[in-house]
């Protein structure tokens, strides 16, 4: 990742911190589910106007179907990896109680080139505490280029549904399914070729509903 990305990463980072510390995105009282979204930035509308990605757009679904018995919070970072989603996560889960957790995080972790066995250990450390929390846990699922190799990436992408598989959980294999596989992928990027933009987010949330919706009846 180049350096002005990871920087801009940092500052987004930052800023989300400050949101979440000032109460940003507090679960509605008295809702039969919270869902609490742990992603980096594909999650946290990175490049976006404020509203616009598609954990937003899932609370404007949510709200057109009368589901107010569900509540959405949105602790997203970006720049995060496995490693930092798990270090926050006690406290989200704490504050927050839960009754779904999105676990969006493992892209930075390819990225650098981190070994899958750490990424895989945290992604199932996650699960775990979630499910010991009693919440039902949808992993989403991502895919990378094969900068460190062809193997490394098979590996990576298949990694989401062989932890969900041991931890029954639900998966979502791919979240950016029908934006970077498709015939208009390039027109669904960002200038960074990295982030997807706002048109490309309701697809998102398409590929997220399919695994989130059994989870919330």
């Amino acid at each position: 990742m180049r350096r002005r990305d990871w920087l801009a990463h940092c500052s987004a980072w930052a800023a989300a911190a400050l949101a979440l510390a000032a109460g940003d995105g507090v679960a509605a009282v008295g809702a039969r589910h919270t869902v609490l979204v742990v992603g980096d930035s594909m999650s946290a509308e990175y490049g976006l106007a404020r509203g616009t990605g598609w954990v937003a757009l899932l609370e404007k679904r949510l709200a057109a179907q009368k589901r107010s018995d569900v509540a959405v919070v949105n602790a997203s970072v970006s720049g995060d990896t496995t490693s930092g989603g798990r270090s926050r996560l006690p406290e989200l889960l704490a504050r927050y109680k839960p009754t779904v957790v999105v676990l969006e995080l493992g892209g930075n972790d390819a990225l650098r080139g981190l070994p899958l066995a750490m990424t895989r250990e945290n992604l199932v450390a996650m699960t775990q505490a979630a499910q010991a929390g009693g919440a039902r846990v949808l992993l989403v699922g991502m895919q990378v280029p094969p900068n460190y190799g062809r193997k490394y990436a098979d590996d990576f992408a298949g990694l989401f549904a062989s932890v969900a598989r041991a931890e029954r959980a639900a998966v979502v294999p791919f979240l950016l399914k029908g934006v970077a596989d498709g015939p208009q992928a390039e027109a669904l990027f960002q200038a960074d070729r990295i982030h997807p933009n706002a048109q490309a987010q309701a697809t998102m949330l398409d590929n997220v509903w399919a695994g989130l919706q059994p989870l919330l009846r």
